[in-house]
């Protein structure tokens, strides 16, 4: 944080671990986690074929189906990748390829993002409502050197 001015923002955006989402949702990450597993070990090439197949035949009709319902005046949030039924595919590709192409995973509680940006000499943490989750922004105090 020393490369911060004083009182400038610092904006965050972590990994989400479904701590108040339901038993399903959290099944399905364990699920989702093991062939992420197995597709960030995968050639480059072959990496990339793959998320293109899952944002194509997982993300792009999910997405697709939450934005009917939306439409329909039904709440979309309990279907898996809602968050995405407003963007288009080239995101959805490429979100595909951030959360099954790499190896290494993290993922945060609100109150583990909110300890490790105050720990860090940040203040007045803010959390956006609502997906994604987590993006924060806190602001270095005032008074750091």
């Amino acid at each position: 944080m020393q490369k911060l001015k004083p009182g400038a923002p610092f904006l965050v955006y972590l990994y989400y671990d479904l701590d108040n989402r339901g038993l399903l949702q959290r099944l399905l990450l364990t699920v989702v986690t093991a062939v992420r597993y197995v597709v960030a070990r995968l050639p480059r090439r072959m990496r990339l074929l793959v998320a293109d197949g899952i944002g194509a035949l997982v993300y792009w009709p999910l997405a697709r189906f939450a934005k009917l319902l939306e439409k329909a005046g039904r709440d979309p949030s309990w279907v898996p990748l809602f968050q995405y039924r407003r963007r288009s595919f080239y995101v959805m590709r490429n979100d595909a390829l951030d959360r099954f192409g790499t190896r290494l995973e993290k993922r945060y509680s609100r109150d583990e993002v909110r300890l490790l940006l105050e720990t860090a000499g940040l203040e007045n943490v803010v959390f956006a409502e609502g997906p994604p989750w987590w993006v924060a922004v806190g602001w270095r105090r005032q008074d750091s050197q």
